[in-house]
């Protein structure tokens, strides 16, 4: 029998452990080390093939030497007394994807091997299996090697585990069964918020291979379990899952409308995923949700997963169907939470966020829970599914940085609600003050450390009066201001490389805003820019923004510049006549104007609206769904003028450490050419 030889990284892939761990074995273990250290190690075994760069070794031997290393235990995993029994067991399932050429197609091994799960449960061990009606029925069986591999993996890990690992392996074996399949964190936190579902009634709308459903505790004692599933392989393989599981009376219907709709205790959906924004679509991720709600029973609860985009589209005069059941499901008090997941937690559709609905039968509208997990589990350590049941189950005090309850209609003068035709997404809601910070004391001290830093400051940073609010201000969206004409936006436009040259008008783009190039040194020249006749231009006063991982603002002092996206501008609708009249001389009152460019800039960087970003591959945050305190005029002037003068001493300070900057590279360049000398002059 030919002799199975494995690389150093199939060691680390089948022994389930880093690279260093497999190159640290090899190295501490190696036959001259084990020689010196005496007879009681035994050296990692030689290369038998392959290169230095690449060694092959003897897969049986790797195996005995990991039979002497004890390997930790995950809970509910298979148990595994040493690496070499978890070695052998990954070379088994290796083994099944080897076969999948000889075999013939994937989705046919796929289907064999989960029928033998299926059989193994339900006849005992050597138990014939019968294919159920369906698209491999009448003549597959079960090749002989693909049933010694799962006997084998059924011994060790049972029937339902084994099931499970085949169809991880859907990827390698070039089927997109895993494709579709819902994400595990999905999975976990399903199977955490619903608890056992011993003795209820369960459905399933969108059944997929299972892994939402029978993700549920105590599944194999449900009263009543109802799958539906239109693709016939899918079904045939949910079909033996169940049975895998010991479910042997699960019913799995391939329409809706087979099901007889009885009321469920438990629903949980997982729709089919549309690939781009479809707000418009009649039938969306939410029409899904509104299926499901009608299926609970009177202390029901639904499970359903939705794009985050189902969330976000506002409220106006084209809205489609999307928004108009957003509105229909929290205007009938159907939804309980939103849970927005964490980013990147889907492993095929990288670039897509999710948000979990938790959904109940239909009563007068509560406060909505808003958790976002994604914040969450960005703090070290945070172990995110455990935070969101406590929250979810009413356990904890709101974090208001990651939950809080918001409430549908007004419950009293300027409140917010969830009813306004605004984003529901957690991320654009959960705006409250930068949490456990004393304000007034991080000013002080930040006062303090400025004067200590800058003396000649010290007589303007005394003048500065700083005082605590008797009562915390009220805000409004910034998408308020620009419905009401306050606030106009300026949208960067798409202009070609091409185009862009170092004559003509000031163009500001990302690498403008970042730093990475000093305003001015791109141009556009004005034929160029004939061509881009819906390109913004700004006034002086504008406020530039750019929103991608953060927010950063600045003023456009001048005017005349030309935005180039992802750049966008907020231009204050008043201040142009403000001006006016100041130059004009006509008597004008400073508190007359209600916003001024560096506050406005100042207050859009703030953490609370840092903190508003959303977007799995580039964090973004919603212009619309920032905020603004409610402050006088007055105010807003005092403000504009301590802030103005920051800002110039701030620029001020810059240009120090730019000639600074300047002067010691000049000095290293002379020095290293060889081309001039340094020294100081004799006093």
């Amino acid at each position: 029998m030919e002799r199975e030889l494995v690389s150093l990284s199939d060691i680390k892939e089948l022994a389930e452990v880093g690279r260093p761990t497999v190159s640290n074995w090899r190295r501490r273990y190696a036959a001259h080390a084990s020689a010196s250290a005496g007879g009681g190690r035994t050296a990692f075994p030689e290369p038998v093939g392959g290169t230095d760069a690449k060694p092959l070794f003897d897969a049986e031997e790797v195996a005995r030497w990991l039979d002497r290393r004890p390997a930790p235990n995950e809970p509910g995993g298979p148990h595994h007394r040493t690496y070499g029994d978890r070695f052998r067991h990954g070379l088994r399932l290796r083994g099944l994807v080897r076969l999948r050429h000889e075999v013939g197609s994937a989705e046919g091994l796929i289907t064999s091997a989960l029928a033998l799960a299926a059989g193994q449960e339900v006849d005992g061990p050597g138990g014939a299996v019968d294919l159920p009606d369906g698209p491999f029925a009448g003549g597959v069986g079960a090749d002989p090697r693909v049933r010694r591999v799962m006997e084998e993996l059924i011994a060790v890990e049972g029937p339902a585990r084994a099931a499970h690992r085949v169809l991880k392996l859907a990827d390698r074996l070039d089927s997109d069964l895993s494709v579709t399949a819902t994400p595990e964190p999905v999975v976990r936190l399903t199977e955490s918020l619903a608890g056992s579902v011993a003795g209820l009634r369960v459905v399933d709308l969108a059944a997929d291979t299972g892994n939402m459903l029978l993700s549920l505790p105590g599944l194999h004692r449900a009263s009543a379990i109802t799958a539906v599933e239109p693709d016939p392989l899918r079904r045939t393989l949910l079909r033996y899952r169940l049975l895998a599981h010991g479910v042997a009376h699960g019913q799995v219907y391939e329409e809706l409308e087979e099901t007889g709709h009885a009321a469920a205790d438990i629903v949980v959906v997982d729709p089919p995923y549309a690939p781009v924004e479809r707000e418009k679509d009649a039938v969306g991720p939410l029409h899904w949700a509104e299926h499901a709600v009608r299926f609970l029973a009177s202390e029901g609860r639904a499970y359903v997963l939705v794009p985050t985009w189902s969330l976000i589209r506002p409220r106006g005069q084209n809205h489609g169907p999307t928004v108009e059941a957003r509105d229909r499901l929290l205007s009938r008090g159907h939804v309980e939470a939103i849970v927005q997941l964490p980013r990147r937690m889907h492993p095929y559709l990288t670039g897509a966020e999710f948000a979990l609905l938790v959904l109940r039968p239909a009563r007068e509208p509560e406060p909505v829970l808003l958790v976002d997990a994604d914040r969450i589990a960005q703090r070290p350590g945070a172990d995110w599914i455990d935070e969101v049941t406590v929250a979810v189950a009413g356990g904890a005090a709101p974090g208001p940085e990651a939950w809080r309850r918001v409430p549908v209609r007004p419950s009293g003068p300027g409140t917010e609600r969830l009813l306004d035709g605004r984003s529901v997404l957690p991320a654009h809601r959960l705006t409250d003050p930068e949490p456990q910070t004393d304000h007034l004391r991080r000013v002080l001290d930040a006062r303090r450390s400025a004067a200590a830093a800058l003396p000649r400051l010290r007589d303007w940073l005394g003048e500065v009066d700083v005082s605590e609010r008797e009562v915390r201000g009220r805000h409004r969206k910034l998408a308020e201001h620009l419905r009401a004409g306050q606030l106009r936006l300026l949208s960067g436009h798409r202009i070609k490389d091409t185009d862009i040259a170092d004559t003509g008008l000031v163009v500001i783009g990302r690498e403008e805003m970042l730093g990475k190039l000093p305003v001015g040194r791109r141009r556009i020249a004005l034929e160029d820019l004939v061509r881009y006749p819906k390109a913004a231009t700004t006034e002086a006063g504008d406020v530039l923004l750019l929103t991608e991982h953060g927010v950063r603002s600045r003023v456009d002092e001048t005017g005349g510049c030309v935005l180039v996206a992802p750049v966008q501008g907020l231009r204050i609708a008043a201040l142009r006549e403000h001006r006016r009249r100041e130059a004009e001389g006509e008597p004008v009152d400073p508190a007359d104007l209600w916003m001024r460019p560096q506050t406005l800039a100042q207050l859009l960087q703030a953490p609370r609206n840092q903190r508003r970003s959303s977007g799995s591959l580039v964090r973004r945050v919603s212009v619309r769904d920032m905020d603004l305190p409610q402050v006088s005029g007055a105010e807003v002037a005092e403000a504009e003028a301590i802030l103005s003068e920051t800002e110039r001493l701030r620029a001020e300070l810059r240009h120090q450490l730019e000639t600074l900057d300047e002067l010691s590279a000049r000095f290293a360049a002379g020095l290293a050419d060889g081309a001039v000398t340094i020294r100081r002059r004799a006093t």
